[in-house]
């Protein structure tokens, strides 16, 4: 019986010794201390979040010269359209308009090659020769088609609107001619190349 009076009482003493223990108050210093960090805390997360900064105004450079003007839209026939005038556009340029029909300088074969994806409007641009000729013509190949025209030797831009109905497309390139052999222009879904004959 001893026993279990001891028992019981080293069990009364572990049991008190863990059993719920009332919080104490902290001090001041630990208080302060807290709320020194938590203000802390909270200055770094505001400080993290990106402020809003207007967008500054991006600089328009004023358009440079170029040689390539600005095209019409792309003709809608399948014949290869030529231009029955040379008279200038609205803006004065005498190259910004179709080229005449008969251009005076010397001439050569072209030939352009619609290797695209789909059928293809395409624009030649010509600059100005030593003979004063430039402008533009324009021609609607079918998706494999090609046509064969004579034009003044010189330096063409070629662009080409590329009318595949899944994957639309424009392609561009160029070179300069300088003798009357047959030469190519290829177009490409995303490049026109000039070959040499």
């Amino acid at each position: 019986m001893k026993k279990l009076i001891a028992i019981t009482m080293l069990m009364a003493v572990l049991l008190s010794a863990c059993g719920a223990q009332t919080p104490t108050t902290p001090t001041p210093d630990v208080l302060a201390t807290a709320n020194a960090a938590a203000a802390t805390m909270i200055a770094q997360t505001q400080a993290a979040i990106p402020t809003a900064t207007p967008i500054p105004p991006t600089n328009t450079a004023l358009p440079s010269p170029t040689l390539a003007p600005t095209l019409p839209p792309p003709p809608t026939s399948s014949v290869p359209t030529l231009a029955p005038t040379t008279a200038p556009n609205a803006n004065g340029d005498p190259c910004n308009a179709p080229l005449a029909p008969s251009p005076d300088g010397r001439m050569t074969t072209i030939k352009i090659d619609n290797q695209s994806s789909g059928p293809a409007n395409v624009s030649l641009y010509l600059s100005k020769t030593p003979f004063g000729e430039c402008g533009y013509r324009s021609f609607s190949l079918s998706k494999n088609g090609s046509t064969i025209v004579e034009m003044p030797q010189g330096c063409y831009s070629v662009y080409a609107w590329v009318n595949n109905p899944k994957k639309p497309s424009t392609a561009s390139g160029g070179g300069c001619i300088n003798n009357s052999d047959k030469w190519t222009f290829v177009i490409r879904d995303d490049i026109v190349k000039l070959s040499p004959p």
